[in-house]
């Protein structure tokens, strides 16, 4: 074929039978089919590419990925997918209309608040509690209506970068509030605190040091003798915990307890640690929420009713420890024994005719960065990691010494056929 053979566009699109979106798809297949031409390579049965075009422009961009990569909360693909308890909240709420803002009892206004301040208070012992978009939303929520115009004391050791380049330093500064930094970047003391107090002072911050940790000759103050230091100049602490555990997890500090130890405020995640979806979470003194509540950042921050409707699932299976140890599925994979996680490397090695490996899952999330969990992958041909990367539904592993492996600790035990059924596929 030759340039002057390419068909217009019109023709092409003539031959989908009417399809709305044919012209698009046409010019786009001819573009490419010129582009190829000029390469010198044969672009084949354009009307068979012009169907696999309109296939490809009504599949929809947010997919479904099977996540063989054991890292449990992966930012790239979704952090924590959702318990069935939250999905069904979602439904719900989403399919009619809902009382997102409606007091039934009083027949008036309400506040979207309202639905989940109670679980939050009665789960982590605060006060009061407000929920926004994401945590980074939280906390500059928190600044601008605590310390716009005024100084804030954060460690050095403590201005960190969450990550894509969103820096601590950078929060603060939208916030309009002013940085100053105390101590070093290796240690830093209560003292350091009580030095920098002055008048301009409007609050202390501590920002948990969730996705590094600085081993060695290190020191940094606990909340309890940050709080001490507030405490003696009418100051609030403000505790940023990222991730947000609401239970017990290896070192990583819990809600309850950074408010059981003085902070007066603690901002932190729904889609990490706590396995909601995305939300920004602030529990604490009441006095102090309600200025959050007030400001007017909060209606731009604020979450969304299906988001809100997740969020709610998921704290109600709190309420039973043990549920939410098992329903959860960032919890659930966090504690699964790891014989378990073996079956399922064992059964997907011999449906595929693969290899059974021991490999190391982390948490991700920037949670738990020094947490090692032993894991069991099936090890593959390091050549399908692209084809399975494109089937549908896309499978991603990791590659490691020349070859692909298909870690089962972020595989569920019905992922194992799909995943199965994918590799026999490729290969």
């Amino acid at each position: 074929m030759e340039l002057r053979d390419l068909p217009s566009v019109d023709e092409l699109a003539r031959t989908a039978d009417d399809d709305p979106l044919a012209v698009d798809a046409a010019r786009a297949v001819i573009v490419r089919a010129r582009e190829e031409l000029r390469a010198g390579a044969d672009p084949g049965d354009l009307a068979a590419r012009l169907r696999e075009e309109l296939v490809a422009s009504r599949r929809p961009g947010l997919r479904r990925v099977l996540n063989a990569t054991g890292v449990i909360v992966h930012t790239n693909l979704g952090r924590a997918p959702l318990p069935q308890a939250a999905l069904d909240r979602v439904v719900e709420a989403g399919r009619a209309y809902s009382n997102l803002e409606y007091d039934l009892a009083a027949g008036a206004r309400g506040s979207r608040q309202d639905h989940v301040e109670g679980i939050l208070r009665r789960l982590t012992g605060a006060e009061s509690g407000i929920v926004v978009n994401n945590n980074a939303g939280a906390m500059l929520l928190a600044l601008a209506a605590l310390a716009e115009g005024r100084e804030v004391l954060v460690s050095r050791g403590e201005l960190i970068e969450i990550g894509d380049g969103f820096r601590i330093p950078d929060v603060l500064a939208r916030s309009g509030a002013r940085l100053v930094e105390v101590g070093t970047t290796n240690r830093t003391r209560a003292a350091d605190y009580e030095r920098a107090v002055r008048t301009e002072t409007a609050l202390l911050l501590r920002v948990h040091q969730s996705n590094f940790r600085v081993v060695g000759f290190t020191e940094q103050p606990s909340v309890a003798e940050l709080a001490a230091v507030a405490q003696r100049h009418h100051l609030p602490l403000l505790d940023d915990l990222g991730s947000g555990a609401l239970l017990e997890l290896s070192d990583e500090p819990t809600v309850r307890g950074a408010l059981a130890d003085g902070a007066d405020l603690v901002c932190f995640s729904g889609d990490k640690l706590l396995g909601g979806p995305q939300a920004g979470i602030v529990v604490g003194r009441a006095e102090l929420i309600e200025r959050l509540r007030r400001h007017p950042l909060h209606r731009a921050l604020r979450i969304d009713k299906l988001s809100l409707a997740a969020l709610e699932g998921t704290l109600l299976l709190y309420l039973e420890p043990a549920r939410a140890l098992r329903e959860i599925p960032v919890l659930r994979m966090l504690h699964e024994d790891v014989s378990a996680v073996r079956a399922r490397a064992e059964r997907l090695a011999a449906a595929v005719d693969g290899d059974v490996e021991e490999t190391v899952a982390r948490v991700g999330g920037g949670a738990l960065p020094l947490a090692e969990l032993p894991s069991f992958a099936c090890g593959l041909d390091e050549g399908l990691a692209e084809p399975l990367r494109l089937h549908e539904p896309p499978v991603i592993g990791i590659l490691r010494d020349g070859r692909l492996l298909l870690d089962c600790r972020t595989l569920a035990d019905g992922d194992v056929d799909d995943v199965a059924a994918a590799v026999r596929t490729c290969r």
